[in-house]
């Protein structure tokens, strides 16, 4: 069976699987991603995200990571949702409103690692879900999935940027998509509106400033000299992303496992500021809120009080 049929398999029962669109791209070194890591860790804007500086060339080249790899497939899931959170309200970011997506993606790639196997034969390969050395946006970026904007996430024309970003890495040889054209034009929005001016200068953030990485990935207090400028936000940030023109095509999802406990929409200030415990787990159960544990939240909430 030829590579072009295998592609087209794999890409049809991607859109079968929910997945909003799959891309591919061939397994070597990210020659051009490489300097920017490097600069990047140099100038220490990965905070006190030590594990940055982790397998630095695996990061870089997926036949390290997958020995005999051939091919990136690269998958972007909707997260967009259906009702937002109350006006009076702090906020968590979008893509964590639901069920954590780790769970909900590794499933789905799981069935399409398996679908390859049984339709294509003796297919080796590896699911990522942003849990590994894997430079998701680069790669996604690679297989004309979108480009990389301003605020450093991945954009399409057709759905601005509210999605995950998953792959498969197979020892398949497959066709390979082509890059997109930026669209970024002399659009700044993102970077004007970034309220800890994290957006550095245009394609750089430094994550240390991110409000995403203060309220998720920092340990310790919060700097009190960013003091007020969190605008409400307990958990992520999505100011970056609220604001770029390309995100008022974003369409609402289609999957259950998104969808927010109810008691997520309807919580104002002061209830946040009197959850307990049980109240927290009742409604981030499997949330990637999780991962910023009860105490971080009521850090967060009395940070921004």
């Amino acid at each position: 069976m030829p590579k072009e049929k295998y592609t087209r398999l794999i890409k049809a029962e991607a859109k079968r699987l929910g997945f909003l669109s799959c891309g591919i791209s061939k397994a070597e070194f990210l020659e051009e991603e490489a300097p920017r890591l490097e600069s990047w860790l140099n100038n220490g804007m990965h905070g006190e995200m030590g594990y940055m500086e982790n397998h630095f060339d695996k990061r870089l080249d997926p036949t390290k990571l997958v020995p005999g790899s051939k091919s990136v497939v690269s998958l972007l899931l909707n997260y967009f949702p259906k009702e937002m959170q109350s006006e009076d309200s702090y906020k968590i970011s979008k893509y964590a409103y639901g069920t954590d997506y780790h769970f909900v993606i590794k499933d789905k790639l799981k069935s399409l690692l398996h679908y390859i196997q049984s339709e294509i034969g003796d297919v080796h390969g590896r699911a990522f879900v942003d849990s590994a050395p894997v430079l998701d946006k680069a790669w996604a970026a690679k297989s004309g999935l979108g480009w990389m904007g301003k605020h450093t996430n991945l954009l399409t024309k057709q759905l601005g940027s509210f999605y995950f970003i998953a792959e498969l890495i197979i020892d398949l040889e497959l066709d390979y998509d082509l890059p997109v054209t930026d669209h970024c034009g002399s659009c700044t929005a993102c970077i004007d509106a970034c309220p800890t001016q994290a957006i550095v200068e245009p394609y750089v953030v430094d994550g240390s400033k991110c409000i995403s990485y203060f309220t998720i990935e920092l340990k310790n207090e919060i700097p009190s000299e960013f003091s007020r400028q969190f605008e409400d936000w307990m958990f992520g940030c999505d100011v970056c992303q609220d604001v770029c023109p390309w995100n008022r095509f974003s369409k609402a999802h289609q999957e259950p496992l998104f969808d927010p406990n109810p008691q997520l929409l309807s919580m104002s200030k002061s209830d946040w500021e009197e959850i307990t415990e049980e109240v927290f787990q009742e409604i981030f159960k499997k949330s990637a809120v999780q991962r910023t544990k009860y105490v971080g939240l009521k850090r967060n909430i009395n940070f921004l009080k």
